[in-house]
């Protein structure tokens, strides 16, 4: 196993990598969580039909840039997010289930579950403030607005006018629904990525390469969006408030589900979809790749003795 450092390393630059391919999707199914915010069926208007209709008005009306708006902040925060949570990940495991059951090898699913829930949250209680950022970028529109539109040049405006405005409370607002959230899908995402890849083998014979790894990360990436989607509805809504529109996260979640009825929750659920899965894949993969080829260049660099101490 790649030492803490390689993990952390491993999982930012593969969380990045998938981004900058789903990113447009992302941008989507923000919008679609937010139009027709606290409005009655009868009274909203779609300006957004799904994912692929979202897609073609965004390219119509604001080219790729609006697509793309937000990328910067998505990359320090997949950095963050993904470092600590596939980073943290096996170290926490392992030193709950030695303490447990004195063998770190043993496989507890409940261990599994707490110990990919604590480090997602750390890297999106980390991460928040560009995960915030980012929501208001990817949420504005010259040309069909849904939610409170901010007007931000860039990340960096966008902060120093978040900071001059609300201080550093500002610049943590929702990060109470982004860590449900983000625990949420990261209970999940290890545990059931590890739990289909063993399965997988034991059943099915398969070898370990890309292969094995695409299949668990797919089936790994339907159970996160499954779980993850409602409070992200909630942490998106948050986000994107100017004031106080909603005083915590479960008055968001009252006020989503008395006005716009319990599915609302489940808004740009197909958008999601269409952004996990490819990007669960290309994360868990790339960052099964990228361990693999740091385990390498360790085994070339640190000789015996140094590698001991790490």
């Amino acid at each position: 196993m790649a030492t803490t450092t390689g993990s952390f390393i491993a999982g930012g630059i593969a969380a990045c990598g998938a981004v900058t391919v789903t990113h447009g999707f992302e941008t989507v199914k923000i919008r679609l969580q937010l139009q027709g915010e606290l409005q009655s069926k009868k009274e909203a208007v779609r300006l957004y039909k799904g994912v692929f209709h979202g897609v073609g008005v965004i390219l119509r009306n604001e080219g790729p840039k609006g697509l793309l708006r937000g990328l910067s902040c998505a990359y320090v925060y997949q950095m963050t997010l993904n470092g600590c949570r596939l980073g943290f990940y096996e170290p926490v495991r392992k030193t709950i289930t030695n303490a447990v059951y004195k063998d770190s090898t043993i496989q507890s699913f409940g261990i599994n579950l707490f110990s990919g829930a604590a480090s997602g949250i750390l890297g999106a209680a980390a991460g928040s403030p560009f995960f915030l950022v980012k929501t208001r970028l990817q949420s504005y529109s010259p040309f069909l607005p849904v939610g409170t539109q901010h007007h931000y040049k860039n990340a960096i405006d966008g902060m120093k006018q978040i900071y001059s405005k609300e201080g550093v409370k500002g610049l943590y607002r929702g990060v109470g629904p982004a860590m449900v959230r983000t625990g949420f899908g990261s209970s999940v995402q290890l545990p059931t990525y590890f739990f289909a890849k063993r399965r997988l083998v034991k059943h099915f014979g398969m070898k370990e390469g890309m292969p094995l790894h695409i299949a668990s990360s797919t089936a790994s990436g339907f159970v996160v969006c499954c779980v993850m989607h409602p409070p992200d509805t909630v942490m998106s809504r948050m986000y994107n408030q100017t004031g106080n529109l909603y005083s915590s996260a479960f008055d968001c979640l009252y006020r989503t589900v008395k006005t716009e009825g319990i599915l609302a929750v489940y808004k740009g659920y197909f958008a999601h979809l269409a952004r996990i899965l490819p990007h669960t894949i290309l994360t868990l993969t790339l960052a099964e790749q990228t361990n693999k080829y740091m385990r390498k260049v360790e085994d070339r660099i640190l000789s015996p003795e140094v590698k001991a101490r790490i």
